[in-house]
């Protein structure tokens, strides 16, 4: 497990954000949750921890963290992750976004004025409008998850991010200006957002490479770690882009 217990940044008036930060390497990662919650990238931070320096916020509404009203956007989301990336003084950084996490991260590079991002790995990720394309969102909780319970919350939260489409009809095609290299891992079985949405998502970018997990869902961190791990230190390990973007 990680070695490192949750701290509370004060990012900025109105907003104190839950960190976990494991590993002293010199190569950053900021790991984003999907709409699963932290715990769902455990085992991510656990595995990067002895390379790397791995910063994992919770996203405010998560985990009985508050979401301030004025945070009720991905842009909004991203940018307070940008001004952490600041606050710790972290640059070279590598994004890895699950889910909805990985529509942050997409959203932080595309954002990214300070040029402090190098890379994006992107694992079944949701954000842009892809044509013919939709997600499918489960149903709804589990009947043993209680009516206003933290899965509910953390329900909430991302509705008042994701907005009731859940995508950005704006944001395909900025992605053309993403210049660092990108990682795009897809689940061969998911059924929220299916390999012909990732590959889609991956052909927006200049520069990005799609890598398919068989036997692997929508979490496949959870469902094929190792092949997950395997592609992960492969690609933080290459060299990375050394223009700005």
């Amino acid at each position: 497990m990680t070695s490192h217990d949750p701290r509370t940044i004060p990012l900025r008036p109105g907003l104190d954000l839950e960190v976990r930060e494991a590993g002293t390497g010199s190569s950053p990662v900021l790991v984003l949750h999907g709409g699963s919650g932290p715990s769902s990238v455990a085992p991510l931070i656990d595995h990067l921890a002895s390379d790397h320096r791995v910063v994992a916020p919770t996203h405010p509404g998560w985990n009985a963290t508050p979401r301030p009203d004025n945070l009720d956007s991905v842009p909004a989301l991203a940018a307070a992750y940008l001004d952490l990336l600041g606050h710790l003084g972290l640059d070279n950084v590598t994004v890895i976004g699950t889910s909805f996490g990985g529509w942050v991260a997409a959203q932080a590079v595309l954002d990214d004025r300070e040029d402090r991002i190098s890379r994006l790995v992107l694992m079944d990720a949701i954000g842009p409008v892809i044509p013919g394309q939709q997600i499918t969102v489960p149903a709804g909780p589990p009947a043993a998850a209680p009516q206003g319970g933290p899965l509910a919350q953390a329900m909430a939260a991302m509705r008042a991010y994701a907005g009731p489409t859940m995508a950005d009809v704006g944001m395909l095609p900025r992605l053309s200006t993403v210049t660092c290299p990108v990682l795009v891992i897809w689940g061969a079985d998911d059924a929220v957002v299916t390999p012909d949405f990732g590959r889609a998502y991956t052909a927006a970018f200049p520069h990005a490479r799609f890598e398919l997990i068989p036997g692997a869902g929508h979490l496949p961190i959870r469902e094929k770690p190792e092949t997950v791990f395997t592609l992960l230190d492969s690609f933080l390990t290459s060299r990375a882009r050394t223009t700005g973007h």
